[in-house]
């Protein structure tokens, strides 16, 4: 086996590790890595041989005490030669000290066991043109008219740890599109749409209740357009309002931890994780 260089990635080596995740199908945003690389500019390695890169892997620190891990990927020529494990250890160095989180391929999750993970849930996508709903009458705005650190500290309930840089950008990026729910003057639901190379995928979807998740999913499609969100199986109204949008389910995935106890979390407002590479 050749030495396998490894390095922090550049913003061309960010923009190769998004076209390796769509090849194996995870179909990443166009412009994730923008609010990714902010996150943790350290956080992304990428192995090189002779120079070119052949596998990556992130590990996104948040705070003083959570990190993520994501973008576990080998090119499929070099499989099997102990490259992606190399980065594997540099990327767990990276998050020592933490609860890791990930969410593992199914042909993966034995081989994460044995680093220490245990699974909590799983998340399913589901895909497809949703069925128009009708209308409820709940109050729609702009995310990005909410005052950001109402914003932050509602995504909060939802998220392990602070994450204002990230947020900050999945919300302002040219071509996402975002909705907050408004109840009684306060915020009650919060989503996110980002175009992918086939369609759209939808993370976060936060709300108080079906009816606001309903109404904030709704808003955020356009006729006829395909979009995916990752639901968590252990939330039934979240699995119940993509199957009343008529998507179907299509890949899983186990949201897994190592490193301390599953962090807490208000888990019946996740209609959809964020993300399964950064959580």
């Amino acid at each position: 086996m050749s030495d396998l260089g490894i390095s922090a990635a550049s913003t061309a080596d960010l923009q190769t590790m998004r076209h390796w995740a769509s090849d194996e199908g995870w179909d990443p945003g166009r412009s994730d890595m923008l609010a990714f690389g902010a996150t943790d500019p350290s956080g992304f390695l990428i192995g090189r041989l002779d120079g070119e890169p052949i596998a990556c892997c992130s590990g996104v620190r948040y705070g003083s005490g959570y990190g993520f891990l994501g973008f576990y990927i080998a090119r499929p020529e070099v499989r099997g030669q102990g490259y992606g494990i190399q980065l594997w250890h540099a990327v767990m160095e990276h998050l020592a000290g933490r609860t890791v989180g990930l969410d593992g391929v199914v042909d993966q999750q034995d081989n994460y066991r044995k680093s220490g993970f245990q699974r909590v849930l799983n998340h399913i996508r589901y895909a497809g043109v949703p069925a128009t709903q009708a209308s409820t009458g709940i109050e729609l705005v702009d995310a990005r008219s909410v005052p950001f650190r109402q914003l932050a500290d509602y995504d909060r309930r939802f998220f392990p740890a602070e994450r204002d840089a990230f947020l900050s950008l999945w919300v302002n990026l040219p071509d996402h599109r975002s909705l907050a729910a408004i109840k009684d003057g306060k915020l009650a639901g919060f989503g996110v749409l980002r175009p992918t190379d086939s369609g759209a995928r939808i993370g976060p979807l936060y709300a108080s209740s079906d009816e606001i998740a309903s109404a904030v999913l709704a808003g955020l499609t356009k006729p006829g357009e395909e979009v995916a969100i990752d639901v968590p199986d252990i939330n039934a109204p979240a699995v119940k309002l993509a199957e009343r949008f008529g998507l179907s389910p299509t890949f899983e995935c186990a949201r897994m931890y190592a490193g301390g106890p599953p962090p807490e979390v208000d888990q019946a407002g996740i209609f959809a994780t964020t993300t399964l590479e950064l959580g």
